[in-house]
């Protein structure tokens, strides 16, 4: 194993293979870029990855951030890295490169970053920067796109988002942080925000502090909200920095993960001087910040698929290695050799379960960024709104499914490693304690009613038919292939399955249940998770299949011969892969996807016991 970060060589058939990314160097945006180019980004990333990101894990960890005299002072470890990571270009890949970015295709910044991940603790402090910057190209002022954005993506400048309040919580529209207007057009602000992930550092010299508030005198609730750029330094006209603005760093969070990530309360406008500028409209802070919610959905979706894949190799390196137990034929032989945990049949269905969750979500992740690429490459309008209406229905599946079920791929890693995973001389508990925080990013409740109730009536159901059509159109050419054709009739059976459910949802709400698709919303999401990532996975061992065929042709292997094959896999690393593959898609079709017909029996019971409960009756205490 070249690594223990991502499986290279999964992520290059998912790319190559099953995406045909040379699609993408057709439309005219895409058209500088080639398969080379993202081979060679890829190949960069790896290294630095490998060399510099992994390593720092553990150590940021220990060391953590602290703050001294109103500032945040990171682990000193992250300093040579971020340095290098910036001289990389790596912080605003997919930016415009007239501003300096790399103008990158979203799927070639998605597989670069599913390489950095894995340390989000590190990465809060580049991430957030590129987040900021499409934010500013696309609703700010050209002299606000001058002043900001030049430095923003070298990395001299870092960049944070403050939207959370402690009366608000995920309810936006509670937000108190007020903005009064001055004379010259800028804005005072005052109040104070809580869980700001990288709200201060001493990475750069100066922080853009992108803010969600309200203007004195605005109405209540979202619609009276608009957005604001916040310096940590004025910058003065020649593009110096000015004056220290006034707001202060109250503290730091004390977290169960990410210790290396500074989470911090801040305070606006104590002496009533917290310079600020208006980024975009008055009264539209909600619809520009949603530019950013939905590509830090697809982020922390990465972040939840990350984990998962460190876990998982990690697990899997460990179970070859640990000697205990011996094997089912010899239970009845004291003095049988011990043999790798691997080898056993529980160990073996972990293994499984968490390969196949893995591959699937990235497959997923990297189906909807492809998508955004072809939308936002596209110049017809109908193949514009066909790719859109996809990544308007997969974001929340991508946010919520993968970072739960990255969790749960690595509370399963850790289960392999039995109590030495528990323990810290190994990094698994490190990584369940780092990967919790994604699915608490932006509520994955809240993700699920996004696609229950808007998500799946969009355009009259238009989006959710444009995916519908993708996945039949997949389903159609597996049938006729005879090694997959039954899987195929599964997930055949699965998506009419999901039609069938939204169907009922939409009966529900003519007839005023509404509680019954709100009551249903998460299982509903996790539902229809399994079924995309089953129809992925499907599509990838029809593709494994044909070139299975083609490497036993070229080799003289006999397909049909169980044991000519087996010799062949044991012996020929792309036939194991490519086996592994179509058995990868059968463990999850035929395990996994089984799941959603108690989902399914569950929702169409139309209980409502969960309003029903009074709140007095939870407990008795």
């Amino acid at each position: 194993m070249s690594n223990l970060i991502l499986d290279e060589r999964d992520q290059n058939f998912v790319l190559f293979e099953m995406l045909e990314m040379d699609k993408l160097w057709g439309l005219e945006k895409y058209s500088v870029f080639t398969a080379d180019t993202l081979k060679v980004i890829l190949s960069k990333v790896q290294k630095f990855a490998v060399d510099e990101i992994f390593p720092i894990l553990v150590e940021g960890d220990k060391d953590g951030c602290r703050l001294e005299k109103g500032n945040v002072r990171v682990p000193k470890c992250f300093h040579r890295p971020y340095k290098m990571f910036s001289k990389a270009g790596w912080h605003c890949m997919t930016l415009s490169r007239n501003y300096g970015g790399q103008g990158l295709p979203m799927i070639m910044r998605m597989a670069a970053h599913e390489w950095f991940m894995h340390n989000f603790a590190f990465c809060s402090y580049a991430v957030l920067v590129e987040g900021a910057a499409h934010l500013i190209h696309a609703h700010g002022s050209k002299e606000q796109k001058d002043k900001y954005l030049p430095k923003m993506v070298t990395g001299q400048w870092g960049a944070c988002f403050c939207l959370t309040e402690s009366a608000a919580g995920s309810d936006m529209g509670n937000i108190s942080v007020k903005a009064i207007r001055q004379s010259d057009g800028t804005f005072k602000l005052q109040g104070t925000k809580i869980f700001i992930t990288a709200g201060d550092q001493d990475l750069t010299e100066n922080i853009i502090h992108i803010v969600l508030a309200r203007i004195e005198g605005d109405p209540a609730r979202t619609r009276g909200l608009s957005i604001f750029i916040v310096p940590k330094y004025l910058v003065n006209k020649d593009g110096s920095l000015g004056r220290r603005n006034d707001y202060e760093i109250a503290g730091i969070e004390k977290k169960m993960g990410i210790h290396g990530s500074a989470t911090c309360v801040i305070n606006y406008g104590n002496n009533n001087d917290c310079y600020a500028e208006l980024l975009g409209n008055e009264r539209e802070g909600m619809k520009t910040m949603f530019q950013m919610i939905n590509d830090a959905r697809l982020t922390t979706g990465l972040q939840g698929l990350s984990i998962a894949s460190i876990a998982y190799l990690h697990a899997l390196k460990h179970t070859k290695e640990r000697f205990q137990g011996s094997s089912l034929l010899d239970l009845k032989n004291p003095s049988a050799p011990r043999v790798p945990i691997i080898q056993h049949i529980d160990v073996r269905r972990m293994l499984l379960w968490m390969k196949s969750n893995v591959e699937g979500m990235r497959a997923l992740m990297y189906y909807t960024a492809i998508c955004s690429d072809m939308a936002s490459g596209n110049s017809d309008p109908t193949e514009v709104g066909k790719w859109l209406g996809i990544v308007e229905v997969l974001t929340p599946i991508v946010k919520a499914y993968c970072t739960d079920i990255g969790f749960r791929v690595t509370e399963t890693a850790m289960q392999c490693y039995g109590a030495y995973g528990y323990c810290n001389e190994y990094p698994i508990e490190q990584f369940l304690r780092d990967g919790k925080v994604a699915s608490l990013y932006g509520s994955n409740g809240l993700q699920a009613l996004d696609l229950a109730t808007r998500k799946m009536v969009m355009k009259e159901g238009a989006y959710f038919m444009s995916l519908l059509g993708e996945m039949n159109t997949t389903v159609a050419k597996c049938r006729v292939i005879a090694v997959i054709k039954d899987l195929a009739e599964d997930v055949q059976a699965a998506i009419n399955t999901l039609t069938d459910v939204i169907m009922f949802f939409s009966a529900c709400s003519r007839e005023g249940k509404f509680s019954i698709l709100l009551e249903n919303a998460q299982p509903f999401l996790m539902m229809m998770g399994k079924i995309v990532c089953s129809w992925l996975l499907l599509c990838e061992a029809a593709i494994a299949q044909e070139t299975l065929l083609e490497l036993c042709s070229i080799k003289g292997v006999t397909c049909s011969d169980p044991s000519d094959l087996s010799r062949f896999i044991k012996k020929n690393k792309d036939a194991a892969f490519y086996d592994g593959k179509i058995k990868t898609a059968k463990y999850f079709i035929r395990n996994v996807l089984p799941e959603i017909n108690g989902t399914v029996k569950a929702i169409k019971s139309e209980d409502v016991s969960i309003m029903e409960i009074a709140d007095e009756s939870f407990s008795s205490c």
